[in-house]
């Protein structure tokens, strides 16, 4: 009253001039038109604040202290909340729908700025779908302040009258019923202020708020703490949305036993907790119907201690973890959908809650969800922000037509057992728009993520098929085929389809793409199909062409067709790095003659690549495999020529080894983490490279490591001289003078170089220039490519070579010029090469031409002209060398020529089951050979220009050409198993 009276007194101040009088029931004052409540006094017919009334002009927005009569704010004006605003026991706080509650905060003050309704108080909230009750800050920020907290007189295991985390509340007696008031259609915003680590408010904090209360419709946003947490009682609530609330959606602990029904949660950002956290003693709470969704990964549900609850109708996608036991309290204890909560699965499944339920909120963040089921008989968009679920079979009608647009994923959710009747299939009649690109596909996918999940994608046309007109299907009893070879069934692009090829029966299964009789309208590019249990892609019949598709560890067939196709595939890379798989192609039924246009496929586990059954075959271009045991299978000993490669009938005893006719980097759009890289080496280095294993290099002309450079090869490397006839000679790996090479293969894994075509000859080896001595003087010319060699470092190193293979090299120039396997110009000594082995080439295995190098662990088999070559008076030494000739013509085990620098063999054993000569000697060449073993030879020791015999020492004696020769130690030919693969 003393406040009342000192406002009356400055008012008789300030208007002295004017007639007044004193309060009444009638008010008393003058007549006026016009209220003046404003002034502070009854005019007219007011109702005067000074008497107890009310007057809405000047009614006090700033919410603040304690309320301790009842009150029913106006909705037509903006309340501030300044710090914390407490409803007493007794009293009751009215909110009309449509009022706005801004907290108004300084820094410091956020978590004494929040309204509390204490025990025994009540809060009415009237928000409507239209005109809904708001609670926000002016900052707008998360955690500007503590929300709404609410404490009931209903159980708790913390007892009654327990003092809660925040603002020293009290709360909990003995009444489950008990009544707090109502809410209805409250929006809640960037609430959660921290206090410290282990106390924080919520959006909306309950503390054992007992069952009478009705809370319906409420959503908390942006909050830093959680949406809204449950601290015992028996309330129950429903229709809640929870966006972005950065610690837990919804939160319980203390044993709270009440219902949560309709829950949606949104999280869209990083580094949030949970969707749900429950603690401590398990109330045995119920979630009906919730649903969450996030586009970050995280945690959907944790249990900590031995909490738990009863859910039914949960649908969660996109968390990393779905249900996480904290503290590893009993899965029993939490029951989904009649059932113990199994971390391993998804639960990702149809929505429960319909998210325009909340459009009420107006929020413009959703990551909605949408399941794909039954029949399309129109025409439907899909939405790409919208995560699409598959949960059985979806068919596109005749005359029904579906568009995906670019970055839509869809989902196949499939229950155990449901695997083949969940499937995408395109009807004759209906069409398919498929709207990806690069830097968006178009994702079908698997919620469990194991081969096999689903049907994959089915499209059925109304081309020809040998099967005729109005075929069925093996699966789905889809009804295909017609007469029109230029029929369409839409448009494919940038489509990734994982984890389909579902398994009716052994002779029965979906595939990933799955195309009968589709016509030659449609259109087909740019398609990934990966982890398939069955085929990547199969045609039934049908004239469609295809084209950029890639195809990774599908179990079964990468490419299949029968039923007499007839289309053209072009730029297909196969990628198979799992133990048994079936083919890269399987051709089957009547030869409708398609054609694959530049098909490269790789395999890092053998298997077949090209399978042809009955009369099937085809028309290839641009083959290039590696990395198969069998290249070319004929199962029904079909005729080879209906297999056309590159101009040529098949033939299983080639290779097909070629640089990849396309380039993986098309396909980065994928984003597979399981690559078989290829490359290609060519040109110049002038500075250090160092290979990698795991890819498979193709030499394509001369590599030529300059002066400077080092090229260093690992273990396991493979290196194939891809050549096109004539460029044989201009097909090799040069390492000049001053530049150095590490091969570091192991016995485990050597290093391969070898040719595509497999043939003596195909290119030019390795070729390595020293800066050693050499009769040739400094920087003589080499026979072969011009390269310079030779000078006065006896001790210079060109590097290090172990566990090297050489196949197929030898390329020759003319009658008296050609490349070796390993050709060793001017080496020196300070050279290490250790384990070597060089097979079927078409001349010398090893030359040295001139150079102090020595060498070791050497297996020469079946070269054409010599195994080992020495000339301009190298003077290094050999270590156990082991020769074998097995073939006709071939010239000798060691041909040695001009200047004699007496180089050392040292335990040297060759073996001919052919004849011809084991050692020659030209001109005044000689060696000291130790420990000489020969077996086989015609002709033992041939002094082919009458050079002195006492040039060739053998075991401590001049040669003799007789021998025999036969009395030494073999070199132990297991020492080679690694090269041989004995």
């Amino acid at each position: 009253m003393k406040i009342k009276v000192l406002r009356i007194a400055m008012g008789l101040m300030a208007i002295s001039s004017l007639l007044l009088t004193s309060c009444s029931s009638d008010d008393g004052g003058p007549d006026t038109d016009e209220p003046t409540c404003s002034d502070g006094i009854m005019n007219g017919d007011e109702t005067g604040i000074d008497c107890g009334g009310s007057c809405s002009e000047c009614e006090d927005t700033n919410l603040t202290g304690s309320l301790s009569e009842d009150r029913t704010l106006d909705a037509s004006k903006t309340y501030t909340l300044t710090t914390t605003f407490s409803i007493e026991s007794g009293a009751t706080l009215t909110i009309p729908a449509g009022t706005k509650i801004v907290a108004d905060v300084e820094s410091g003050d956020e978590t004494s700025t929040y309204i509390v309704v204490q025990k025994g108080a009540k809060i009415d909230i009237q928000g409507t779908s239209s005109n809904p009750v708001e609670m926000t800050s002016a900052n707008e920020e998360p955690g500007d302040w503590g929300g709404l907290v609410i404490a009931g007189n209903a159980t708790t295991t913390e007892g009654t009258d327990a003092v809660a985390e925040v603002g020293s509340i009290v709360y909990g007696g003995s009444d489950d019923t008990d009544d707090s008031g109502s809410i209805s259609y409250l929006i809640i915003k960037y609430a959660g202020a921290q206090i410290n680590s282990e106390s924080q408010y919520n959006g909306l904090t309950l503390y054992a708020v007992g069952s009478e209360t009705t809370i319906d419709n409420v959503a908390i946003i942006d909050g830093k703490d959680d949406g809204v947490e449950f601290f015992g009682g028996t309330v129950s609530a429903s229709n809640f949305y929870l966006e972005n609330n950065e610690d837990d959606a919804v939160d319980w602990t203390e044993g709270w036993s009440g219902t949560l029904t309709n829950t949606y949660v949104v999280h869209t950002i990083e580094g949030f907790s949970t969707a749900v956290e429950a603690d401590g003693e398990n109330g045995n709470p119920t979630l009906a119907n919730f649903t969450a969704i996030s586009t970050t990964g995280g945690t959907a549900l944790q249990f900590k201690k031995t909490s738990g609850a009863t859910i039914t109708g949960l649908s969660l996608a996109g968390y990393d973890t779905t249900v996480d036991m904290k503290d590893d309290g009993p899965l029993t204890n939490v029951q989904i959908d009649g059932a113990d909560a199994d971390p391993e699965l998804s639960y990702i499944a149809t929505p429960s809650v319909d998210i325009d339920s909340f459009s009420w909120v107006n929020s413009s963040t959703t990551a909605e969800s949408s399941v794909l089921t039954g029949t399309l008989t129109s025409e439907l968009t899909l939405d790409a922000d919208i995560k699409y679920f598959l949960d059985s079979t979806f068919s596109v009608e005749e005359g029904g037509k579906l568009i995906i647009p670019a970055g839509t994923e869809i989902v196949a959710d499939v229950e155990s057992g449901d695997e083949t009747s969940t499937y995408i299939v395109v009807q004759k009649g209906g069409e398919i728009d498929v709207q990806g690109t690069a830097a968006n596909p178009v994702i079908m996918t698997s919620a469990n993520e194991t081969a096999g999940d689903w049907g994959g994608l089915v499209i059925a046309g109304n081309a020809t098929t040998t099967e005729g007109t109005d075929a069925t299907a093996e699966v789905g009893q889809i009804s295909y085929g017609g007469s029109d070879d230029a029929d369409s069934s839409g448009s494919i692009s940038y489509l990734i389809i994982r984890y389909a090829g579902a398994q009716i029966n052994s002779e029965s299964q979906y595939n990933g793409l799955s195309l009968y009789a589709v016509g030659s309208g449609t259109t087909i590019d740019n398609v990934a199909i990966i982890d398939g249990k069955d085929d990547g892609v199969e045609f039934f019949g049908g004239t469609v062409s295809a084209s950029n598709f890639y195809l990774e560890n599908n179990e079964d067939d990468a490419v299949d067709w029968t039923e007499g196709w007839s289309g053209t595939l072009t730029n297909t890379y196969v990628v198979h790095t799992i133990e048994g798989f079936s083919t890269a192609v399987e051709a089957d039924g009547v030869n409708g003659n398609p054609t694959l246009a530049n098909f490269t496929a790789a395999s890092t586990t053998g298997g077949i690549a090209l399978q042809f059954k009955k009369t099937s075959g085809a028309t290839i271009t641009g083959l290039s495999l590696t990395g198969y045991d069998t290249t070319v299978d004929m199962k029904d000993a079909g005729p080879l020529a209906n297999v056309q490669i590159d101009g040529a009938d098949a033939d299983p005893e080639l290779s097909y080894i070629a640089t990849p006719t396309v380039d993986i980097a098309a396909f980065a759009w994928v984003n597979s983490e399981t690559e078989i890289e290829t490359s290609v080496l060519s040109g110049s280095l002038t500075a250090d490279l160092t290979l990698d294993a795991d890819i498979t290099y193709y030499l394509a002309q001369t590599l030529s490591v300059e002066s400077g450079a080092t090229l260093t090869i690992p273990e396991g490397t493979s290196i194939i001289a891809d050549v096109e006839s004539g460029d044989e000679t201009s097909t090799y790996i040069v390492v000049q003078k001053g530049a150095m090479i590490d091969i570091q293969g192991t016995e485990a894994s050597p290093v391969v170089m070898t040719s595509s075509n497999e043939s003596a000859g195909d290119w030019g080896g390795l070729v390595i220039a020293g800066n050693a001595s050499t009769t040739e003087g400094t920087d003589a010319t080499a026979e072969v490519g011009q390269i310079s060699y030779g000078g006065s470092d006896d001790t210079d190193s060109s590097g290090s070579i172990k566990y090297l293979i050489i196949k197929y090299a030898g390329a020759q120039i003319n009658s008296e010029s050609q490349y070796n396997g390993l050709s060793l110009y001017a080496v020196g000594s300070g050279t290490t090469i250790d384990n070597v082995a060089i097979i079927d080439g078409k001349d010398d295995g090893v030359e040295f031409f001139g150079g102090t190098v020595s060498a070791s662990n050497f297996y020469l088999e079946n070269n054409e002209d010599d195994a080992v070559d020495w000339t301009e008076g190298w003077s290094g030494t050999l270590t156990n060398t082991y020769v074998v000739h097995s073939i006709v013509g071939f010239s000798t085990a060691v041909e040695a020529d001009g200047f004699n620098g007496n180089p050392t063999l040292a335990n040297f054993t060759a073996v001919s089951t052919e004849d011809g000569i084991a050692l020659q000697f030209k001109k005044t060449s000689g060696a000291t050979i130790t420990n000489l073993y020969l077996d086989g030879y015609a002709t033992l020791v041939d002094m082919k220009d009458s050079g002195p015999l006492a040039n060739v020492q053998i075991d401590g004696a001049d040669a003799t050409v007789e021998g025999p020769y036969n009395t030494g130690t073999p070199v132990d030919v297991t020492l080679f198993d690694w090269a041989t693969g004995n």
